[in-house]
């Protein structure tokens, strides 16, 4: 009891009120007058949570833990103390940051460019899917920051001559729990071998794993905890919803939602590369800016996606998990979970892709009947039931036809794409090439690029209300089993 005591005599000074936090600056968390410029030109007015527990721990040297919600600023609680520390003593190959995705090394470095951008610090990406002799190129130049996934670095370990990390002085392993879930353990463990025992480590996720326990006491000393929330949870200004529906109308349900929050831009997961190229397609030939991004697409394809729905290019990104963890992409008003995910920590990063940085956001996840035990302990998880998004079945039913056509053209360029590629054994992943059903079916003018059904494709009402019967069947079936 006693050393409970102590131990709460210690970690009592270190908690924040909050009305102290929204009056601390950049400047009173120790950062240098450069680095709090660089901070105001990003629009940084104030630091976060997690950046008022991690930077004045990380300033005095410490290892961190860094544990807090998605989008809520965990780059800046690491980045903001490495070039404070690289401006005391310059040197090259000085930092490596570790993610779990190609998409996330890439934001990361954007981010150590712009703060660093007045003080000259070079940073090199190295990720699978491009070149190597591009990237030898790279780090030959030795530069400031490494930002890297694990695989593709190890191999220029092994294989690149004069590339070592002997010198290093911080390890940053950012999603960590991720990179152990992605197998990476045998490749982590390689990198610990090869880089100085004597430098600073930090950890920082947004779930803590068993895993990353384990990895804690391999690769930290005497760490420090950061955590502004003591439980796993999501931003106080996301509203979150569930449909619960039959699985076979998903994708009539898809697009009825897509119509009724027009105008917002959205985020939808899909569970495989395969049905988020399918949606991708199902949509675009519904007349949608629909885009997909998923790991058996080409890295140029991938980054070229992401880019066009940063610019707002494209209204809709569809999807896999490759782009759930760490991306930040400010416009995002609506994140769907088309298929519910396996992993219950997963739902807590697809959702954090919304209501970011003090912004408000909308998820809505797809329940079908064989869901409910899967969104059961999502619910668990987060420690809150979610209401049911309001819906018009009738005006949903009415969509079935045209979506079904839809789908049929959808099949069609997915079965062409796979011809293609086996023959010319490339990559044709994108659906900007794809023919559409606009296309096709004769007598389809500019009048038909538009997602509600045409009045002649509109079921006949006898139709209609045997749907309408089927479907209300099925959901009082399925409500009995919830």
């Amino acid at each position: 009891m006693a050393a409970g005591e102590v131990q709460g005599q210690l970690v009592e000074p270190e908690l924040v009120a909050e009305e102290e936090q929204q009056q601390r600056s950049f400047k009173d968390l120790g950062v240098t007058d450069v680095l709090c410029e660089a901070c105001d030109q990003l629009g940084w007015k104030a630091p976060t949570k997690i950046q008022v527990e991690a930077i004045p721990v990380a300033l005095q040297g410490r290892d961190i833990i860094g544990l807090a919600e998605t989008g809520s600023g965990k780059t800046g609680a690491f980045a903001l103390p490495i070039l404070q520390a690289l401006l005391e003593t310059p040197q090259r190959l000085f930092a490596l940051v570790l993610t779990p995705t190609r998409e996330l090394a890439f934001q990361i470095s954007e981010q150590f460019e712009a703060l660093g951008s007045s003080i000259g610090v070079h940073s090199a990406v190295i990720v699978g899917g491009i070149d190597t002799m591009s990237q030898s190129l790279a780090l030959a130049k030795k530069p400031h920051i490494i930002i890297a996934t694990p695989g593709r670095l190890v191999d220029h370990l092994e294989n690149t001559k004069g590339f070592n990390l002997r010198a290093l002085k911080y390890l940053v392993m950012d999603e960590a729990d991720r990179i152990l879930n992605m197998d990476f353990e045998t490749e982590v463990d390689k990198l610990l071998k090869v880089i100085p025992r004597d430098r600073k480590t930090f950890l920082f996720s947004a779930t803590m794993t068993k895993k990353v326990q384990k990895l804690q006491r391999a690769a930290l000393k005497d760490p420090v905890k950061c955590a502004v929330s003591s439980k796993y949870q999501t931003v106080e200004k996301l509203q979150q919803y569930y449909i619960f529906i039959p699985s076979r109308f998903k994708d009539s349900y898809l697009v009825y939602i897509l119509n009724e929050l027009a105008g917002n831009s959205f985020m939808i997961f899909c569970s495989t590369c395969n049905n988020t190229q399918r949606t991708a397609l199902l949509l675009r030939n519904l007349g949608f800016t629909a885009i997909p991004l998923h790991g058996q697409m080409s890295q140029n394809k991938r980054l070229g996606s992401l880019n066009k729905f940063k610019a707002k290019a494209r209204s809709i990104l569809l999807a896999t998990d490759v782009a759930s963890r760490g991306l930040d992409i400010p416009h995002v008003d609506v994140v769907i979970n088309f298929d519910i995910p396996t992993h219950s920590k997963d739902y807590i990063h697809r959702v954090g892709r919304t209501a970011r940085a003090g912004r408000s956001g909308k998820s809505i996840t797809f329940v079908t009947q064989y869901d409910v035990e899967l969104f059961q302990r999502i619910e668990h998880l987060i420690g809150k039931k979610l209401p049911a998004f309001p819906m018009q079945e009738e005006e949903v039913m009415m969509l079935t036809e045209r979506v079904a056509e839809a789908q049929r053209f959808a099949r069609m360029e997915l079965r062409e794409q796979g011809e293609k590629k086996r023959s010319r054994d490339g990559d044709d992943d994108d659906t900007e090439e794809a023919i559409g059903i606009r296309n096709r079916v004769a007598g389809n003018g500019p009048g038909a690029d538009t997602a509600m059904p045409a009045v002649h494709s509109l079921p006949h009402p006898f139709l209609r209300a045997l749907q309408m019967q089927e479907l209300r069947m099925m959901t009082t079936a399925l409500f009995c089993c919830f």
